[in-house]
């Protein structure tokens, strides 16, 4: 849970704020350059920085106490031309700036490589996410005049994604689309909703939006099947929700009832990897399929 303090003397520095809570200078100092704390609201990143009277600051820690630290390196470019770059990612890591950490995610990561290889970093703007735990393609723009059309393609399903995914248990289905609503439950966690709710709108906010998704099995082992998936929507875990709906989590998405040890092993993130992106290029028009190589669980 997130550290807040609401009772501060006016004009204190945040770093003394925050060293008189904690009780450890150097842990603060690291806290706020990290940037895992926020006033008011606001990331704040200056140690200096003289909280107003009304000041709350609160601060993030990583959830599992561990910053990630991603490399990237030129082995783990799938695609790259002047407008946009395309990455292997990696299991493990984030792709974007989280509240406890500015630094630690792979688009901070490409902006360090890309600094190093050419003399300076473009802006750089994600395409799309990944989980974290999700592998696979990532697609980022390098300049701002694509964004809008790239955005605009994902939004109505001009884009379309391949996973593969291993999911416990064996399903009766060889092939199945399935659709249902989406939203946050109470709790604030994704959650499947029945298709007639769509439309719906929830008490705590927002609305149920309708998700789709086609699997096919590939391959049935004693106790798994590896799963081709093809999100024709692109709700936030639409993948993992679906699945656990029909009975067959990932293996190791606890998050959703997937078993944390598999065949006696202990597994540390859910086995779920995007394997092709196919577009139009938001620029030239030609037809763009980029493939991320197999994982090692799904071969």
């Amino acid at each position: 849970m997130p550290l807040t303090i609401s009772t501060i003397s006016p004009s204190t520095l945040l770093c003394d704020a925050l060293t008189a809570t904690l009780g450890d200078a150097t842990e603060a100092l690291w806290l706020i350059v990290r940037g895992g704390v926020w006033v008011n609201g606001v990331r704040v990143r200056d140690p200096g920085m003289r909280l107003p009277a009304d000041a709350t600051v609160v601060v993030h820690r990583p959830p599992d106490g561990i910053y990630r630290e991603p490399v990237v390196t030129s082995e783990m470019i799938l695609y790259e031309d002047n407008d946009l770059i395309a990455l292997n990612k990696p299991t493990d890591a984030y792709v974007e700036a989280t509240p406890w950490d500015a630094e630690g995610h792979l688009r901070a990561a490409l902006a360090r490589f890309l600094a190093m290889r050419n003399g300076d970093a473009p802006p750089l703007h994600l395409a799309h996410r990944l989980d974290r735990d999700t592998s696979g393609v990532l697609l980022v723009s390098k300049t701002p005049n694509v964004n809008a059309a790239l955005q605009r393609m994902f939004r109505d399903g001009a884009v379309h994604k391949t996973y593969l995914a291993l999911c416990a248990g064996l399903p009766s289905f060889d092939e199945i689309e399935i659709e249902t609503g989406h939203g946050r439950g109470r709790g604030g966690m994704f959650r499947v909703f029945p298709p007639e709710a769509i439309g719906r709108t929830l008490p705590q906010g927002g609305t149920v939006k309708s998700m789709r998704t086609r699997f096919r099995v590939i391959r049935r082992l004693d106790d798994a099947a590896l799963v081709r998936a093809w999100p024709l929507t692109g709700r936030t875990h639409q993948i993992r929700l679906h699945l656990a709906f029909l009975g067959h989590p990932l293996i190791g998405d606890s998050k959703y009832g997937g078993p944390s040890i598999w065949r006696g092993i202990p597994v540390f993130h859910h086995y779920l990897h995007a394997e092709r992106l196919e577009l139009l290029h938001p620029r030239s028009g030609t037809l763009l399929v980029i493939v991320a190589p197999t994982p090692e669980w799904a071969q």
